[in-house]
């Protein structure tokens, strides 16, 4: 799409810069009213940048864009294999600029009220069981509660660890305070005395540096998430959100509140986090089933040994009774 928007510079249609001026607007408005990341800014721009190449192509004008625009879009982009997360989050994006332009008086309203992307699959996130955890732990690492993001994000002035507390800010900036369990708690002082030193370069704020002194990124934290797991035998992907997950089950598993863990994770939605619940019930069949399963066996095994009892008995019988046939005179 880039490509093409570069291609056709020098017969730009007469409409281009004037919408390119209003997607600018509405970024600038969301960056300031919304306080989201540079990283969402730049997702909405691509997915907004997007379907004005397309508007571009079909030789239509945005403002004038209406269901069916959407509809032949929508189209083009499953002919790629986009996935129906994707769509659904380019559809909520496309509304979002559109119910903009209408609220600044740029459309009389706007023509995707309402209008929603293709349902997408209710996914179960994965976990690790106890032993992997366990594993994981000692190797070192261990669950936790915090987004990729916010744990890069963390500065030593965030860790109270006199009440073993976390001050973390999450998306759009909200903070929150996440609890800090004893094993964390006591390597993070351990940390914080012996590590970071070793490893801090003039003043950097952060919490967790990398080798040269600066805070450590993002990818950083994925390759040590890697790395201990390959040390602690797990041959399955583990990524640093399967351990927020495997935090959530577990608390979950544990009989924790599901609100306490709402505010523990940062959903500003319960939804969002009774898709748990939905993980801990799939955990509790399986452990049904499979001990259904044993059940069954067992008692299987013990009808082939009566079985194979009441034969042997028969067989015993049957050479008694030849045996006092052979006596008689």
């Amino acid at each position: 799409m880039a490509g093409s928007r570069n291609a056709t510079a020098t017969r730009e249609a007469p409409w281009r810069q004037s919408v390119e001026a209003l997607l600018e607007s509405y970024l600038r408005t969301l960056r300031a009213e919304r306080n989201l990341s540079p990283y969402t800014l730049r997702n909405y721009a691509t997915d907004l940048h997007a379907f004005i190449d397309f508007m571009e192509e079909e030789g239509g004008d945005p403002l004038q864009a209406d269901r069916h625009t959407l509809r032949r879009y929508l189209a083009r982009l499953m002919e790629a294999n986009v996935a129906s997360g994707s769509l659904t989050r380019k559809v909520s994006t496309i509304r979002g600029f559109y119910r903009y332009l209408e609220l600044a008086g740029h459309l009389e309203i706007s023509p995707f009220q309402g209008v929603r992307g293709p349902r997408r699959p209710r996914r179960l996130p994965s976990f690790l069981n106890n032993e992997d955890v366990s594993a994981l732990v000692s190797a070192p690492e261990a669950n936790t509660p915090l987004g990729l993001s916010e744990l890069v994000g963390l500065a030593v002035a965030d860790v109270n660890l006199g009440d073993g507390l976390l001050r973390v800010r999450g998306k759009g900036r909200k903070e929150r305070v996440v609890l800090i369990g004893r094993p964390a708690r006591r390597a993070l002082k351990a940390y914080l005395r012996e590590g970071r030193p070793r490893l801090a370069a003039g003043a950097e704020a952060a919490l967790f540096l990398n080798r040269d002194g600066g805070r450590l990124s993002t990818r950083g934290v994925q390759w040590l998430v890697r790395k201990y797991a390959l040390a602690a035998g797990l041959d399955q992907r583990i990524f640093p959100h399967l351990l927020r997950h495997t935090f959530a089950t577990h608390m979950l598993e544990g009989g924790a509140d599901l609100r306490v863990l709402q505010e523990l994770l940062g959903h500003s939605n319960i939804n969002s986090t009774q898709i748990y619940t939905h993980v801990t019930e799939q955990a509790k069949r399986r452990t049904i089933e499979a001990s259904l399963d044993g059940i069954a066996q067992q008692m299987e095994r013990i009808h082939q040994e009566r079985v194979a009892r009441r034969t042997e008995l028969r067989v015993e019988d049957g050479r008694a009774s030849e045996a006092e046939g052979e006596e008689e005179p």
